[in-house]
Parts: structure tokens; sequence; C-alpha cells
């Protein structure tokens, strides 16, 4: 049976979600500055989580490109180092965190659970 078969007949699992972390649907400002460049990229996440994030941009960057990062979490400065590890052409990137500057990493945690349980 071939893949056009197994899919009318529900027979296709989507594979398992490799996340650690749940991811929240939220914008956020976040700041990129690949290794080696000079100009940051300023957008929005459109996920984020305490694991990473993924963001739009016409542009993304290559797969296994180290950036540092800067999320805006209520006026206030997260920063980070990431790694890129998924590239959608034309529509963006995944972003996980790698190392966080000193409490960014509680910051972060801090505010998603602020949003958990306000939507609770």
């Amino acid at each position: 049976m071939n893949l056009h078969d197994q899919l009318l007949l529900g027979q296709v699992v989507a594979p398992p979600d490799r996340r650690a972390d749940p991811r929240h649907s939220i914008h956020v400002q976040i700041e990129l500055r690949a290794d080696g460049v000079d100009v940051p990229l300023r957008m929005c996440t459109t996920d984020l989580s305490r694991g990473g994030c993924y963001v739009e941009c016409i542009l993304p960057l290559p797969v296994g490109t180290l950036v540092t990062a800067k999320l805006w979490l209520n006026d206030s400065p997260v920063c980070m180092r990431g790694r890129v590890v998924t590239l959608h052409p034309q529509f963006g990137n995944g972003i996980k965190f790698v190392e966080f500057e000193g409490s960014g990493k509680k910051v972060l945690a801090q505010y998603l659970d602020a949003i958990d349980a306000y939507t609770a």
C-alpha cells in the first residue's frame, strides 16, 4: 500500500512532537544577531517556549547558525544564545535556546508560567 492509499484510509500517523517544553502562541519582540554579523534582525516570535521559539522572516537563517537573541518580556530584555534548528524558506526559523545570560532562564519561565495561570 502506498502513501496515498494510507492517507485515504487514515493509516498515516503524524510523527511525535519532539519538543521538551510546551509552546505558547505568542508574539514577543525579539532581536537576533547571527555570529559574525553586525546587523541585528528585529522581529516577533510566533511561538515561544522555555526551550526556544519560532520567528517569521522572509530570509531565514541556515540551520546550525549560532545566534545571540534578546527577547523583550514585560519591557525587560532577556538575553541568550541560540541555534537555528529549522528553516522554512521564505517563512521563518525555529531557534533552540542553548544558554541564558544571568537570570534569563528564570525570567522566561516566570513569564510563561504567568501566561499559563492567566489562560487556565
